[in-house]
């Protein structure tokens, strides 16, 4: 079910058979089986059950028809509206939060992965600890030693899952100590790094396994992906670049979910280049959009740098026609705001990408013209190891070379090679 709130605040109109159909979308992810998909729209917020009594009976009814036993509203619940909707329809009930942390569960691979869920499921269990059963209001009786009452169930819960929390939070600072070190290791060797982010089902993991010839998961379901992975790509001129494959963002993403997956998304925030990849064929294509700039946004990236090039996915879906028009409505995009179409599936338009984020990564970096003996193979290998090589030509027992580099080693080469800058 999708709110009809009136006053619910979006950057771009949305279509709600689309938001149901991704609703829906997001339960079969986890293989449950919808056998009823309904829009309920909502005058006014019930603080006991969000919906009201008649619109709660009228569901009574659907849910016997089917033998239903899990509904899931596609809004935020508080603890005490699940509970009296569960009691209403005896049946348990997962709102849009509970939904999406059931499926980063099943999606989650590596050891950050699951922390990073972990993490954010007790978060969420944490303010839900709001129970119907008696025993939660009974006392755990202390020893008396330090007078008053004793410790409730209740309390005692929270406390074990504010230990776990600590915990979680600490194994959770290694893993980015470690990251952290990976991309100080990156930093020494000439690698820039390429993220890939947009809307869940976007088509990202296929344009990454395309350009890197890898093979991660892509499948048309919701947050296929949800653990980083990180390959080289080889760029039209011989250099390379890391190329990061991130989850997939989503309308109304819980905060706690934004701040839990921070970690995950580090690779977006210490990018050098952002390509935006976007499922252009969607029919609600522009309100996804805005969505993932609104994370990108929480997120601390901002917009306006010049390091997100859009890129419009899944072009062969379209008419010949009807591909010349979105070529044309993209090259009269403004300079910074860029995009580029692609199709990940066929391939058509990948090398004028390879080519877009060579020159883009390039603008930052000094081309320089240098000679060197051929005979001073470790100043040679150093210059391969540090540098992307554009040129080399053996002359008279020198390499007459044209290299690209860093700015923090610039210096190093135009001293230790005698290079000079080539001019603008």
């Amino acid at each position: 079910m999708r709110r009809g709130d009136p006053d619910a605040v979006d950057t771009a109109v949305r279509d709600n058979d689309a938001r149901l159909d991704e609703a829906a979308g997001l339960a079969r992810a986890i293989d449950l089986d919808v056998v009823e998909a309904v829009l309920t729209p909502i005058s006014q917020i019930r603080p006991a059950t969000y919906l009201g009594k008649g619109k709660v009976e009228e569901i009574v009814g659907l849910i016997a028809a089917h033998g239903a036993d899990l509904i899931v509203m596609d809004c935020a619940l508080s603890p005490i509206q699940q509970r009296n909707l569960e009691k209403a329809w005896n049946a348990k009930v997962l709102d849009r939060t509970g939904l999406i942390l059931e499926i980063f569960g099943r999606r989650a691979k590596t050891r950050e992965g699951t922390l990073q869920v972990e993490l954010a499921h007790l978060n969420y269990q944490r303010s839900r600890l709001v129970r119907s059963w008696t025993h939660l209001e009974r006392q755990r009786g202390g020893f008396g030693f330090m007078g008053g009452p004793g410790e409730t169930q209740i309390e005692a819960d929270r406390r074990l899952i504010g230990e776990r929390i600590t915990k979680l939070e600490a194994e959770l600072k290694k893993v980015q100590a470690t990251r952290r070190l990976h991309r100080a290791g990156r930093q020494r060797v000439p690698y820039r790094v390429v993220a890939l982010v947009g809307y869940t089902n976007a088509g990202k993991s296929t344009l990454f396994n395309r350009l890197t010839r890898a093979d991660v998961q892509a499948a048309d379901m919701l947050f296929a992906t949800l653990d980083p992975t990180l390959r080289a790509i080889q760029l039209p001129h011989g250099g390379k670049a890391m190329l990061s494959d991130t989850v997939g963002f989503i309308s109304n993403l819980p905060t706690q979910l934004v701040a839990a997956f921070r970690a995950t998304l580090e690779e977006v925030l210490e990018a050098d280049l952002i390509l935006h990849v976007r499922d252009i064929s969607h029919e609600d294509a522009e309100a996804q959009q805005h969505d993932v700039d609104n994370v990108l946004r929480q997120l601390g990236v901002d917009a306006a740098s010049g390091r997100i090039v859009e890129v419009w996915n899944k072009i062969d879906r379209f008419e010949p026609e009807q591909r010349d028009e979105l070529k044309n409505i993209a090259a009269r995009r403004p300079e910074d705001h860029p995009c580029l179409l692609v199709s990940a599936v066929s391939g058509e338009g990948v090398d004028e990408l390879l080519l877009s984020i060579e020159q883009r990564l390039a603008a930052t970096r000094t081309v320089l013209d240098l000679s060197i003996d051929a005979a001073d193979g470790a100043g040679v290998s150093w210059l391969h190891r540090n540098t992307e090589v554009l040129a080399k030509d053996l002359v008279d027992g020198r390499y007459a070379m044209t290299v690209r580099v860093e700015d923090n080693k610039r210096d190093i080469v135009i001293d230790r090679f005698g290079a000079v800058p080539r001019p603008d």
